[in-house]
C-alpha cells in the first residue's frame, strides 16, 4: 500500500496529515491529527511511518511518547506490528513471489517500503511464526533468508 492511498485512507478515517518540519520523530500522532517529517525524500519512507502511525491511531491508548513504562512499550510494538501487517503481511510477501521478486531490494521494492522496514517485519514474522509460516498454498521461509515455496 503506497503513500497514496494510506493518505486516502486516513482521510476516509477523518485524520488530517500535514508535513511539518519534525525535530525528534519522522512521524507523531495526537488525537485525529497526524504529522509527518517534512525532509523526508521518498514516499516509500513516509509510507511507513504513515503505516505506524495509523497503527498508533488503531491501538494505541493516551501519550506514549516517554517510551516510559512496559505498557508504553507494548503499545508502540502493537502500532509497528499493525504497520508490518497492513503494508508487508504474508500475503504481500506472497503476491511478491508470484511477481517474480527474489531479492530483498525486489521485495521492499513492489511492496513500496523501505528494506529496512521489509527486514524489521521478516524478523517479527519470524519471531511470531518460526522459520516458516504456511498460508494457503505456500509457505513463506524466514531463515536462511527469504523465500516462498508454491504447495502442489
Amino acid at each position: 500500500m503506497d503513500y497514496e492511498a494510506l493518505l486516502a485512507e486516513s482521510d476516509s478515517l477523518g485524520l488530517l496529515v500535514k508535513e511539518k518540519p519534525l525535530k525528534h520523530n519522522d512521524g507523531r500522532i495526537k488525537g485525529k491529527r497526524i504529522a509527518i517529517r517534512k525532509d523526508m525524500k521518498y514516499n516509500t519512507e513516509k509510507a511507513c511511518i504513515l503505516a505506524e502511525e495509523l497503527g498508533h491511531y488503531h491501538t494505541t491508548v493516551g501519550d506514549i511518547i516517554q517510551q516510559s513504562s512496559v505498557t508504553d512499550r507494548k503499545q508502540e510494538h502493537r502500532a509497528r506490528v499493525w504497520a508490518y501487517n497492513k503494508i508487508v503481511g504474508l500475503q504481500g510477501i506472497i503476491n511478491s513471489y508470484k511477481r517474480g521478486c527474489h531479492s530483498l531490494h525486489d521485495t521492499a521494492e513492489y511492496l513500496d517500503v523501505t528494506e529496512e522496514f521489509l527486514s524489521e517485519a521478516l524478523r517479527y514474522y519470524k519471531s511470531k511464526y518460526g522459520l516458516y509460516a504456511t498460508i494457503d498454498n505456500y509457505v513463506v521461509y524466514f531463515e536462511p533468508s527469504l523465500g516462498v515455496l508454491e504447495l502442489l
